[in-house]
């Protein structure tokens, strides 16, 4: 019997989209969806917004190093109709072990496919859209908040509001573990959920208050050495104004990378949802009217 030949790209016939770059497949795309997390609980009125915070033990090097980076909410859109993305551009893979198992759109596709991809993001803009992709945050948003705080939380608790969508068209090298150094092109959308339940309030504002950065490295080393992957969550908040202002100090060519706020270290993407804040190589696309 004649041996059955692997599809050109690499793909398991059985088990759907593959791992990993080819020759051919040699762009990776990263889909995600980023929450402005804010709440007006300062005696003075002031808007202030909650960030992820993060301390993971850096595997590899020096015996006891943590880093610590605050990051705004949310996580990778899922994919919902791998069959129907194949038929719109083509081929593809996953571009880690990782994104295919939990369906997290960051896809290794052919450069020329790129255009058609964006074109899914644009049309999935308009909440309630999900023929092909997901973007709605309620569920990594939950899981960030029960990490960080220890509380469940339900989408009745805040109002979602679509901010709209972000785009990085020129590729750049990954920073990613999962596919480090890979060129790779962003869509980001972008929402803002604004908080009801002055209970979650509280405790995000607790967390960020009596949870130093020293707090978390120390957790996180414990997790390693008990066998975990070595990361502690919490919450870091700090005021909109503020917030905006440091990035806006910041040159214009240099707001992607982390930045340090109040002795903060926050992620290149936190300027991403600072929706009045230009950013280079973003193009920004507003959310539907209705």
């Amino acid at each position: 019997m004649r041996p059955v030949r692997p599809p050109p790209d690499g793909n398991d016939l059985d088990r759907g989209p593959g791992v990993g770059p080819t020759d051919a497949l040699s762009l990776r795309v990263s889909v995600a969806t980023l929450v402005r997390v804010v709440f007006g609980a300062a005696p003075d009125g002031t808007t202030l917004v909650a960030l992820e915070r993060t301390a993971t033990v850096r595997r590899g090097r020096r015996r006891g190093e943590v880093t610590v980076v605050a990051k705004p909410f949310g996580g990778g859109a899922t994919l919902t109709d791998p069959a129907a993305l194949r038929e719109a551009i083509g081929d593809f893979r996953f571009d880690s072990d990782r994104s295919r198992r939990e369906q997290d759109f960051r896809l290794q596709v052919r450069p020329e496919a790129w255009e058609r991809v964006k074109r899914i993001c644009l049309d999935h803009l308009r909440p309630g859209e999900q023929s092909i992709l997901d973007p709605s945050p309620h569920r990594e948003l939950a899981e960030e908040l029960l990490d960080s705080v220890g509380l469940a939380i339900r989408p009745e608790h805040y109002r979602l509001t679509p901010l709209g969508m972000r785009v990085l068209d020129a590729p750049r090298p990954s920073t990613s573990v999962r596919a480090p150094g890979r060129p790779t092109v962003r869509v980001y959308y972008v929402f803002e959920a604004r908080w009801q339940a002055s209970s979650i309030v509280r405790a995000m504002v607790k967390s960020s208050r009596e949870t130093s950065d020293r707090d978390l490295s120390l957790s996180a080393l414990r997790h390693a050495e008990e066998g975990g992957r070595g990361r502690a969550n919490g919450v870091l908040v700090l005021g909109l104004d503020a917030l905006r202002a440091a990035v806006l100090s910041t040159p214009e060519g240099d707001r992607g990378a982390s930045l340090t706020l109040d002795g903060h270290r926050l992620a290149g993407n936190v300027p991403i949802i600072l929706d009045d804040v230009e950013l280079p190589g973003y193009r920004s696309y507003g959310p539907p009217t209705v």
